[in-house]
């Protein structure tokens, strides 16, 4: 009896007809894992390159004016909108803000527009990067944020903030000024 245990034993040590499956079940998981990790990765920075984009384009388009309105900053604030398709519009925040440093060196807001952010206080004062412009003169400040909540809930439970500011110089005059803001 012990004997035949014995070599029954050894039959099933020695035995591999199964070990593709089992390497397969626990491999899996992982492949699994980090297919959908990949993925998820994927859709996030893309949702952050629009978001980047968007704020780009509206400070661009901002900076090739000489003077705008409230209308014409809020068209500008919508085409931002259109940049982040397919993902939805509803978590992008964004403001655009004329910026002079005064004679004492502070910056400050000239006017300020926003979508879903706050518009920034005339007069307020702001940080702008150090070299970026001299006294008197002036910066379009671009700013956005975006909420990403990712599809695929159990990886990430909790949306991630992607934050983005842009400085960009008035092209054809001194000063960007808005004429009702």
């Amino acid at each position: 009896m012990i004997a035949r245990a014995r070599v029954g034993l050894r039959r099933f040590w020695r035995d591999e007809s199964g070990v593709s499956a089992v390497e397969f079940a626990l491999l899996a998981p992982v492949m699994i894992a980090l297919y959908f990790g990949s993925a998820e990765f994927c859709q996030g920075f893309m949702a952050q390159k629009r978001m980047d984009h968007a704020t780009s384009q509206v400070a661009d388009i901002t900076s090739q004016d000489g003077v705008v309105t409230r209308d014409e900053l809020d068209d500008t604030l919508a085409v931002a909108q259109l940049i982040m398709s397919p993902f939805p519009t509803t978590p992008l925040k964004m403001r655009v803000s004329g910026v002079t440093r005064n004679a004492s060196g502070v910056a400050k807001i000239d006017w300020s527009r926003g979508s879903g952010m706050t518009a920034l206080g005339t007069g307020a004062v702001v940080t702008v990067p150090a070299g970026m412009i001299a006294n008197g003169e002036s910066v379009i400040l671009s700013e956005a944020t975006y909420d990403y909540v990712s599809p695929l809930r159990y990886l990430l439970p909790n949306a991630i903030q992607f934050r983005q500011t842009f400085y960009l110089r008035p092209r054809l005059v001194d000063k960007v000024t808005c004429s009702d803001c």
